[in-house]
């Protein structure tokens, strides 16, 4: 296990949170470890460590694990926050960016970062916009390697939170996918464990530089996770 990538993972208690570490189920080649607010079930058959703090503390697991690579499913939804501006970017902005600054300043060489299809500097919507923001400041940081991940609509069972609109657009996925075509497939719905095997897969890989991913450049990535293994 010497060789194996050691990877921390913030976000666990989240929807790709919980794919990525299902991903690492039985792999030989990645050291997990996880940050959560609160208590999250582990797979079954998972050999990681998962820590349990308040944010205020998880520069200090950083520091503890000191990771290699690091991903980040960090994000609240409008309704959690309370439909609050400042208590949403408080998560999605500030907390994102803590975590970033703590990794960079502890060595962590590659991060990786799920972010929103549509995100945008100059977007209209808040939400969007605060998207865009963090990936900028998440730039200035200048690691390594910095993925970043637009997904389009995220399909996969919510242990709660599942919106109705939400639900209803899971529902006609299969049949919206099919007419967004072209420059509009971005915005094609997709599975929560290809997001996260794609993240996994990003983690894994030496060659420097920043990369935004989207739909079809995910799906992508995802499917040579495998071809990573034999390598």
């Amino acid at each position: 296990m010497s060789d194996a990538l050691r990877l921390l993972l913030v976000g666990a208690t989240g929807l790709i949170g919980g794919k990525v570490m299902e991903a690492c189920v039985g792999r030989e080649d990645v050291r997990l470890s996880a940050i959560a607010r609160r208590e999250a079930p582990l797979p079954q058959g998972a050999r990681m460590e998962l820590f349990v703090a308040d944010p205020a503390n998880w520069v200090e697991v950083i520091e503890a694990v000191r990771p290699k690579a690091m991903i980040c499913a960090l994000g609240t939804t409008w309704k959690k926050s309370g439909e609050d501006e400042a208590a949403f970017r408080a998560v999605d902005h500030d907390l994102v960016l803590a975590v970033a600054e703590a990794a960079k300043a502890q060595g962590v060489e590659r991060f990786v970062h799920v972010s929103s299809v549509g995100a945008a500097i100059g977007a209209k919507s808040f939400y969007l916009r605060v998207k865009g923001e963090v990936e900028r400041d998440l730039t200035k940081l200048r690691f390594g390697r910095l993925d970043i991940l637009r997904p389009g609509l995220l399909r996969g069972r919510r242990t709660n939170d599942r919106r109705v609109a939400e639900r209803m657009g899971i529902a006609a996925a299969p049949f919206v996918n099919l007419m967004l075509q072209g420059q509009f497939r971005k915005y094609r719905a997709i599975k929560a464990e290809t997001v996260a095997d794609a993240a996994l897969s990003l983690a894994k890989r030496a060659a420097r530089g920043r990369f935004v991913h989207d739909n079809d450049a995910i799906i992508r990535a995802a499917k040579s996770l495998a071809r990573l293994d034999e390598q």
